[in-house]
């Protein structure tokens, strides 16, 4: 494997890590009660907490391999994996505003990457 597609994979690796992480982040924050450090007694958040670790390592470590230009608006990935993964695994629906925002994203960076 080239250093420029693994640059790109772990990219990709650490966008769904860091949307992962955000999610699990949400639901925490949301069924936790209104109480300072609430979200800190529980398992869930530390998980969370531990997937945006690894997919800050990964970032880093796909630096090593490509160049700052295509890791960048890779790792902006993540909020268009977020959307999908929110809807497949928590079972948050969403509109089509949030889709066509997604969808927005992804040809923005798909643009920006192509220049």
């Amino acid at each position: 494997m080239s250093a420029l597609a693994l640059s790109v994979l772990l990219s990709l690796v650490s966008a769904v890590a860091y949307a992962a992480g955000a999610i699990l982040q949400e639901r925490v924050a949301a069924d936790t009660p209104d109480r300072p450090y609430a979200p800190l007694h529980h398992g869930v958040w530390w998980a969370a907490v531990a997937l945006n670790g690894v997919g800050a390592l990964l970032h880093v470590v796909a630096l090593a391999y490509g160049p700052l230009s295509l890791v960048q608006p890779l790792g902006a990935l993540t909020i268009v994996f977020a959307l999908p993964m929110a809807a497949l695994f928590v079972g948050r629906r969403a509109g089509h505003t949030a889709w066509r925002g997604a969808i927005m994203a992804a040809v923005g960076l798909a643009g920006l990457l192509a220049l």
